[in-house]
């Protein structure tokens, strides 16, 4: 009987140890956009620069602004950026290398109304299959006021 129980956990243990062998790593990527934003005159003034702090260079990835303001009045995107509703700006970052900075972003964007204050949550997303291993860094949240100062996100 011990000799049975022997064989069938070595038969486990070799079943086991061979699967992690067979498994197919998935890239890892970090992906996360950091920056300032300054709110004045009825206007926020952006500028971010996404970065990869993960193990697999991605193709792009895309940058959304979502501010808590309508967006009004004349806008100043970096190329590759664009209005998507009447709150959001996306801005495609181009390929991030493993470990790397991308292109710096900036906009500068009129706000109906010339609020007091705004709230920009600014959400990077990447291309491909890599899995993100800290999408907490994906998403992020500021508070600026009207009074030229950069707030950091």
């Amino acid at each position: 009987m011990r000799k049975r129980i022997a064989g069938v956990l070595g038969l486990v243990m070799a079943v086991g140890a061979a699967a992690p062998a067979a498994a197919v790593a998935v890239p890892r990527v970090a992906i996360a956009s950091h920056g300032y934003v300054t709110l004045t005159g009825g206007r926020a003034d952006v500028r971010l620069t996404p970065r990869n702090d993960g193990w697999a260079a991605v193709a792009g990835a895309t940058v959304r602004l979502h501010f808590s303001r309508a967006l009004g009045g004349p806008q100043q995107l970096s190329e590759g950026c664009a209005a998507a509703d009447a709150n959001t700006v996306v801005c495609g970052t181009g390929p991030l290398a493993a470990g790397g900075a991308g292109r710096e972003i900036r906009l500068r964007v009129g706000l109906e109304g010339a609020p007091a204050e705004v709230r920009l949550e600014v959400e990077t997303l990447h291309e491909g299959d890599a899995a993100d291993r800290d999408p907490v860094g994906d998403r992020q949240q500021v508070l600026a006021l009207e009074t030229g100062d950069e707030y950091a996100f």
